[in-house]
């Protein structure tokens, strides 16, 4: 017997009739034999609804009502799941964020699970019954309703996971695995056995939509062990186990996988790719110490995300330009900002641009390979694709080029990797 977490997303809970499609998953798992914990998002686009309500009662806000309202959608979600479990003859009820409860600490609308009471949710699940969650929501310190920000019901899929000590945490999705990269894009991409931890959390990063990142760095933390599945299914399908999808794991459970000849070792897992970035020039900056600070201080006072960075090579009169990328949906307020700072910072002058996007290659293989950005570089080149800006890591190689050139870029990469499935 296991003890399996499940989490489904909001088109696998898109009305009543999907809802009856994961009650059968679910039972499928419990007759096994398996303690079963299910957390459900909201319906797809309930979320977006009740946020719009928010707006209209009052642009300005209160967060923690808005908190109140936008979680609602998983409370109804989580109801529902449990009324067709038991329509199903499942011994099954529904546990609300602050019934367990899940603490969370933080801001409202971005909360971050700190701990979760766990003892009332083992003895439910000992005793037989499916335990159903609402994702997305907890219980702050001065017990009012908090939110996790946008996907976060797979952080706390992965929370309770971890709180549960599950044997696994099944994140059922509208896609049945990790791919090499967008099926959309490139038709060869191929669906990953497994994949690490830390190639996981890169790709979430950098525009895979897969994996919420803060789920992957929770599991990574708490080593719960991911598979990620897809919901659309036969009702007649078998359970998870003998249906995987591609499983998240450890360094160590990857090398094990390689010796047992189940996977090959792999120089790049994958090509991401994402159009929601938005690059900042800041001309003619100080070239001095404390001038970047400057920059990014009042950036990060705001929550505003910084990804690349370039400082370019100063100019004969001790200045320099400062190039760096934020989400899109923050480019104004980010652009507010610096002008208001524009004395302190010392620049001339803001250039934007929200039409580039950021290709990346990640792969653990590039820890022990040379050769992989000059590849990268060459690829690109020879199809006249310009790179704007690199950026790397350990495992990862970003760069910035025109939105126009994704999907080619994208495709040349895949093929010049060696990525393309074989016909």
């Amino acid at each position: 017997m296991a003890r399996i977490v499940m989490k489904f997303g909001g088109t696998s809970m898109a009305g009543t009739e999907r809802i009856r499609r994961v009650a059968n998953i679910v039972r499928a798992q419990a007759a096994k034999g398996d303690q079963v914990a299910v957390v459900v998002s909201a319906m797809a686009g309930e979320t977006d609804r009740l946020v719009n309500f928010c707006r209209e009662a009052n642009p300005l806000y209160d967060p923690a009502e808005y908190d109140v309202v936008v979680a609602s959608g998983e409370q109804v979600t989580s109801g529902l799941l449990a009324l067709t479990l038991q329509a199903l003859g499942c011994k099954a009820r529904s546990w609300l964020g602050w019934q367990l409860p899940i603490h969370t600490i933080e801001a409202h609308a971005k909360a971050r699970v700190e701990s979760i009471d766990s003892n009332v949710l083992i003895a439910s699940l000992e005793a037989g019954e499916i335990a159903v969650i609402p994702g997305f929501q907890g219980l702050s310190e001065d017990n009012r309703v908090t939110t996790l920000g946008r996907g976060g019901s797979d952080t706390s899929a992965v929370a309770v996971a971890a709180a549960i000590k599950a044997d696994r945490c099944d994140i059922y999705t509208d896609v049945d695995g990790v791919y090499t990269t967008d099926p959309r894009i490139v038709a060869k991409a191929r669906k990953q056995k497994a994949v690490t931890y830390e190639e996981m959390l890169e790709l979430a990063s950098v525009g895979a939509k897969v994996l919420q990142t803060r789920s992957v760095g929770l599991a990574m933390k708490e080593k719960v062990r991911v598979q990620v599945l897809s919901s659309f299914i036969g009702e007649g399908a078998p359970p998870a186990d003998d249906l995987p999808g591609t499983m998240i794991v450890s360094d160590e459970e990857m090398d094990d996988l390689v010796e047992k000849g189940l996977m090959e070792r792999q120089l790049v897992t994958g090509i991401a790719h994402d159009k929601n970035e938005a690059k900042v020039i800041l001309t003619r900056v100080p070239d001095r110490p404390g001038a970047v600070a400057n920059i990014f201080e009042p950036l990060a006072a705001a929550s505003i995300n910084v990804d690349m960075i370039i400082q370019n090579v100063g100019r004969d009169k001790g200045e320099t330009d400062v190039t760096f990328t934020v989400p899109q949906s923050d480019l104004a307020r980010a652009q507010a900002l610096l002008e208001d700072r524009r004395d302190a910072i010392g620049f001339n002058r803001i250039i934007t641009d929200s039409k580039i996007a950021k290709i990346s290659v990640v792969g653990v293989g590039m820890k022990s390979h040379a050769g992989v950005a000059s590849s990268m570089f060459r690829a690109l080149s020879e199809r006249g694709i310009n790179i704007q800006a690199i950026s790397t890591s350990e495992i990862k190689i970003s760069v910035m080029i025109d939105e126009d050139e994704t999907e080619l870029a994208v495709r040349v990469l895949h093929t010049a990797y060696g990525l393309d499935a074989v016909s």
